[in-house]
C-alpha cells in the first residue's frame, strides 16, 4: 500500500518514535541477552541511533529521551520473540516509507537485517524444542494479542485515519504471516 504525500510527515513522525524506543529495547535487552547475539545488539542499536539522527532532521522533532529503560522479558526465548515482533512491526512501517521515500530505501534494508537476525533466533528456539520452544509459542500468543493496541496508537491522527482499518488489517496480517511462517503460531 502506498500512502499519499499528505501522510509523509505522519509516518516519519512514527518512524522516529518507534526508532527510538526500539534503540532502547535493544539497549536494555543487552543485559539478559546470550553472549551469541550480544554483538548483534550493539551495532542494532548504533543504527536505531543513526536512523533516530535521519529522522529527527527529517522531521524536525526530537526523540524522547528515557530517564529509565523498558523493562523487557528476562528469559531468552521471550525477549527474542519480543524483538522479533516490534522488529516486524518496524520492518512493515519501513515498507510504507520506502513507498513513499525511494531515497530511505536504506532504512529497510536495515530493517529486514535486523528481522532476519530474531528470525533465525526464535527458530533456533523453536527448534530446541520443550520448555524454551513452548515458552516462545506462548509468549508469541500473548504478544498478538497485545499488539493491535499498540498498532492502533500509531496509527491515530495526522491524517492517517482514512488508511487506519486497512494498514491496521494488513501489518496485523504480515506480522501473524511471520510468526506461523516459522511455527510460532499455528494458524490461530
Amino acid at each position: 500500500m502506498i500512502l499519499p504525500p499528505s501522510c509523509e510527515k505522519a509516518i516519519l513522525s512514527r518512524f522516529l518514535r518507534a526508532e527510538a524506543m526500539a534503540m532502547w529495547a535493544v539497549k536494555a535487552a543487552q543485559a539478559d541477552t546470550p553472549t551469541h547475539a550480544l554483538a548483534f545488539l550493539k551495532r542494532h542499536e548504533e543504527e536505531e541511533r543513526d536512523h533516530l539522527k535521519i529522522f529527527e532532521g527529517l522531521t524536525g522533532e526530537q526523540a524522547r529521551e528515557k530517564a529509565v529503560l523498558p523493562k523487557l522479558p528476562r528469559q531468552w526465548h521471550a525477549l527474542a520473540v519480543h524483538l522479533y515482533g516490534y522488529e516486524a512491526l518496524g520492518l512493515e512501517f519501513a515498507r510504507l516509507l520506502a513507498g513513499m521515500r525511494p531515497d530511505l530505501a536504506h532504512i529497510l534494508a536495515d530493517e529486514e537485517s535486523h528481522v532476519g537476525f530474531f528470525e533465525i533466533e526464535v527458530k533456533r528456539l523453536l527448534a530446541a524444542g520443550q520448555g524454551p520452544a513452548n515458552g516462545a509459542r506462548e509468549y508469541a500468543r500473548a504478544w498478538m494479542r497485545r499488539i493491535p493496541k499498540t498498532l492502533e496508537r500509531y496509527l491515530r491522527g495526522d491524517g492517517l485515519e482514512p488508511y487506519q482499518a486497512e494498514l491496521s488489517e494488513r501489518i496485523l496480517a504480515a506480522i501473524r504471516g511471520r510468526f506461523e511462517a516459522i511455527g510460532l503460531l499455528s494458524g490461530a
